[in-house]
């Protein structure tokens, strides 16, 4: 028997994003499957979000957690949320985005249509966004149903694009995302870490998600930057270092990815940001397609620089 009390937990962090919340509120109203909670994490808010999310308390056929704290950082908000989460799968909504009408139907649907003695090979089920017109954002999965890692997806299938569906909490719980790094982190990092420890994901072309554009930030901490050096030159680590054995698939995204490493690595130093320890090159691979692509890393950091 399920130790969980929800199928979803769907996971909102935010930050002043009153305006914007309601449009998530109602599409979770409009479900046609109605087996969820939501816990909104407010990060920090000074508007009438509170408020707001009391009444939708009052009224909502679906419980509603809210919990406020002192302004930190999206990241942080998101592992909290997790660490209150009573559903096993998590969906990550943020505050000013929406779902398809039957988005969790058929995520769990596509989750229930694993057999129960493979489930714990998995950890994602993942679809497609579209914007309000119904266009698709991004690419497309090169089959209606695939499993795969996340890493699979990236450099073996060339897919590109922003993605959206729900992750199992147990796997969450054991792959937070890194609150001792100031400032913005990828998500892809932490993805990235959960598809080296073997999960894979079910990827199918359904929307899920509707996108909508928003030119302000998810959290009062901007990414100013150095902050954005540091999320983008971890990144390029992550790449150049722990995802080697997928260079042969798309070796181009590898050179450029150690080009950057060289590139925000100069940001750093000049904005005097000590780099996170543990994480120095090691490796000939490594090394050597940094040390290749310097010059490139060099003339992209002037160019920055110049603009």
């Amino acid at each position: 028997m399920s130790n969980w009390r929800h199928l979803f937990t769907v996971v909102t962090p935010t930050y002043n994003r009153a305006h914007t919340l309601e449009r998530v509120y109602e599409s979770l109203c409009e479900q046609s499957f109605q087996d969820f909670e939501w816990v909104i994490v407010d990060d920090g808010s000074t508007d009438e979000t509170r408020p707001m999310v009391m009444r939708w308390q009052q009224e909502a056929s679906f419980p509603i957690h809210y919990m406020w704290q002192k302004n930190q950082h999206k990241k942080t908000a998101f592992n909290r949320g997790v660490r209150k989460a009573s559903g096993e799968l998590v969906v990550a909504l943020d505050s000013d985005d929406s779902l398809d009408t039957n988005a969790l139907y058929a995520m769990a649907t596509v989750w229930r249509d694993i057999p129960l003695n493979e489930r714990d090979r998995f950890v994602a089920i993942t679809g497609l966004c579209a914007r309000p017109n119904g266009h698709i954002v991004g690419d497309m999965f090169p089959s209606d149903l695939i499993d795969a890692s996340s890493l699979d997806m990236t450099f073996k299938y060339h897919v590109k694009g922003e993605k959206f569906g729900c992750l199992r909490t147990d796997v969450l719980l054991r792959f937070p995302f890194p609150e001792e790094i100031a400032g913005f982190v990828p998500e892809s990092l932490v993805w990235r870490a959960i598809a080296r420890a073997g999960y894979l994901t079910r990827f199918v072309n359904q929307v899920f998600r509707v996108y909508h554009d928003s030119h302000d930030s998810i959290s009062g901490q901007g990414r100013d930057g150095q902050q954005h050096a540091l999320g983008l030159w971890l990144l390029a680590h992550d790449t150049v270092v722990e995802c080697l054995p997928w260079f042969r698939y798309r070796p181009q995204a590898f050179l450029m990815a150690a080009a950057r490493y060289t590139r925000f690595s100069m940001h750093l130093r000049r904005g005097r940001q000590t780099l996170p320890q543990g994480r120095s090159l090691h490796g000939w691979a490594s090394r050597a397609l940094v040390g290749l692509m310097w010059p490139v890393g060099c003339l992209l950091y002037v160019r920055d620089r110049v603009r």
